[in-house]
C-alpha cells in the first residue's frame, strides 16, 4: 500500500501497523523504538476521547469494538471512533455465540489473498464456524461442525496458528439415570489451523480416560488443561494426544451440511500428566519464556489474588508479583515493580510485546469506587516510566477489562445491567491546550 501524500498528516501508529504486516526488519524495530520514546515523552498525554454504553457485552480486539453480539463493529484507530460495518440481522438459531480475531502470521505467504487478511472467526448457534472480513463483515468461508453436538466456545491453543471450538458440557439426563445408562462423555473439542482455515480433527473428553469431577477443559500453548471439582488442574501434552489421530475423510462431505466433522482423535487411555497444581476457581494460565504459570492458591486468604511460579522448578520470581481481581494473561516474564508506598492494589498485569512495556493497573485498595491509574513499566528493569489516571471511577462491585494498544488505552466496565467502554488516545499537550 502506498504511503500517505505529504498534504495529509501521518498517523505514526497507523504507519507502524502497516509496516508490521510485512517482514519484521531493522527499520520496523527502529520505528517501534522511536514510537516508544514518543509514548513516554512529557509533552504527550493520554486523553479520554470517546465513551459508549451498550445493553450487551462489549468486546475489544486490535483497534475494533464489537457491539450487540458482534453485529456492529466500530473502528477506534483514529481519535474519533466510527462504525466500520453492521451485519445483517440474524435469526435466533443463527446468532453468534462466540468469536475470535485472526491475524495472519507475518512469515507465511498463503495461496489466496483473502486468507492472508485478518478475519473474524465466528461461531453460530446452529454449529456453523464462519470466517468474516474484519473490514466489511463479509462472509469469506464457513464450516459445518456437527448435526448432533452443541458447540458454543472458541479459544486459542497457539495464537495465531491453532484454535479450538468447544461444546457445552454433557449432562446425564433423568431418562438415562432411570434406565441405568452411564454417560461418560464430558464434551467434544474441535481443533483447527487458522491460516488457511483447515480442520485438524475432533476429540472426545470422557470420564473413563480423565476421571470423574471434571469441571472444564481448555487448550493452551500445546497443552490440554483439565480442571477438577477438587480444585486441581492437570496438564497433558496435545502432541502426545494427537498421535492417536486418524485421517479425516477428505471428501466434500467433511465440514459440509448436514454431515459435519467426524471424531477422528481417539483417546483410549489417559496420557501422561505433565504437571498438576491445586488452585482456586480451577484457573491456571501458562506462558512466557522461560515458561511460567499464573494461578490462585486454593486457601481462603489468597482469594482474589494471582501468583506466578516457574513451570520448571515451581519457584516464584524474585520479588513475587501478586495480581488481584480479574488478572489478564502475563505473556512474558514479570520483572520487579517499584514499591508502592500508598499500599495500592495491583488489579491487572499485561505485557506489551512490541514495545517491551509492562502495563499495571493500580487502584485504591480500600475504596469500592476509587481512582484507577494505568502504570507503564520498563519490562527489562521493572522501572515505572509513566502513569495515566483514568477519568471514570473504578467500581469494585463489577467486572472490568483494560487494554493497552500502542497509542490507545481502552477500559470496558459493567455498570449495573449495562456495559460501557472508554477510549483514551495519546495526544500532544499543544492539541490539549487548543
Amino acid at each position: 500500500m502506498a504511503p500517505y501524500k505529504t498534504k495529509r498528516s501521518v498517523n505514526a501508529v497507523e504507519l507502524l501497523n502497516r509496516r508490521s504486516r510485512g517482514t519484521r526488519d531493522a527499520l520496523s524495530r527502529y520505528n517501534l523504538k522511536v514510537f516508544r520514546g514518543v509514548l513516554l515523552q512529557d509533552t504527550r498525554v493520554f486523553l479520554k476521547v470517546w465513551s459508549k454504553t451498550s445493553k450487551s457485552k462489549i468486546m475489544y480486539e486490535n483497534g475494533k469494538f464489537y457491539f450487540e453480539n458482534y453485529q456492529i463493529c466500530y473502528s477506534c484507530v483514529h481519535s474519533d471512533p466510527h462504525v466500520l460495518y453492521k451485519l445483517p440481522k440474524r435469526s435466533k438459531k443463527e446468532k453468534l455465540e462466540d468469536a475470535l480475531l485472526c491475524q495472519s502470521p507475518l512469515d507465511k505467504t498463503l495461496a489466496s489473498p483473502s486468507d492472508q487478511k485478518p478475519s473474524l472467526l465466528a461461531l453460530t448457534a446452529n454449529n456453523w464456524l464462519c470466517r468474516l472480513s474484519v473490514d466489511t463483515g463479509k462472509e469469506l468461508q464457513k464450516v459445518y461442525l456437527s448435526p448432533n453436538l452443541k458447540f458454543k466456545y472458541l479459544g486459542w491453543d497457539i495464537s495465531p496458528e491453532i484454535f479450538y471450538v468447544k461444546t457445552v458440557q454433557s449432562k446425564e439426563t433423568s431418562l438415562e439415570r432411570q434406565a441405568g445408562i452411564v454417560n461418560n462423555t464430558i464434551m467434544h473439542i474441535a481443533i483447527f489451523q487458522a491460516f488457511p482455515l483447515q480442520i485438524v480433527g475432533i476429540m472426545e473428553i470422557n470420564k473413563r480416560v480423565f476421571g470423574n469431577g471434571i469441571t472444564d477443559v481448555v487448550l493452551s500453548q500445546g497443552v490440554l488443561a483439565v480442571s477438577y471439582s477438587n480444585k486441581s488442574v492437570k496438564l497433558y501434552s496435545c502432541e502426545h494426544i494427537f498421535q492417536r489421530q486418524s485421517s479425516l475423510l477428505r471428501g466434500k462431505t467433511v465440514g459440509e451440511f448436514p454431515f459435519g466433522i467426524p471424531v477422528n482423535i481417539q483417546i483410549k487411555d489417559c496420557p501422561p500428566v505433565l504437571f498438576e497444581v491445586s488452585c482456586s476457581n480451577n484457573g491456571v494460565q501458562v506462558g512466557g519464556f522461560p515458561w511460567h504459570y499464573i494461578y490462585t492458591p486454593p486457601q481462603k486468604n489468597h482469594k482474589g489474588t494471582h501468583h506466578i511460579r516457574s513451570l520448571k522448578d515451581n519457584i516464584m520470581p524474585t520479588p513475587q508479583v501478586t495480581v488481584t481481581s480479574s488478572g489478564r494473561t502475563v505473556k512474558r516474564r514479570v520483572q520487579q515493580l517499584d514499591d508502592d508506598p500508598d499500599q495500592k492494589t495491583f488489579r491487572l498485569v499485561e505485557y506489551e510485546d512490541e514495545l517491551d512495556l509492562l502495563t499495571v493497573l493500580v487502584t485504591n485498595g480500600e475504596e469500592e469506587q476509587g481512582i484507577a491509574h494505568v502504570q507503564l513499566h520498563d519490562n527489562q528493569s521493572g522501572k515505572l516510566l509513566r502513569t495515566v489516571e483514568l477519568a471514570e471511577r473504578w467500581d469494585e462491585t463489577y467486572r472490568h477489562e483494560l487494554f493497552f494498544d500502542k497509542d490507545t488505552i481502552v477500559h470496558i466496565e459493567q455498570q449495573n445491567t449495562n456495559f460501557c467502554c472508554h477510549v483514551y488516545k495519546l495526544e500532544g499537550l499543544e492539541e490539549y491546550a487548543e
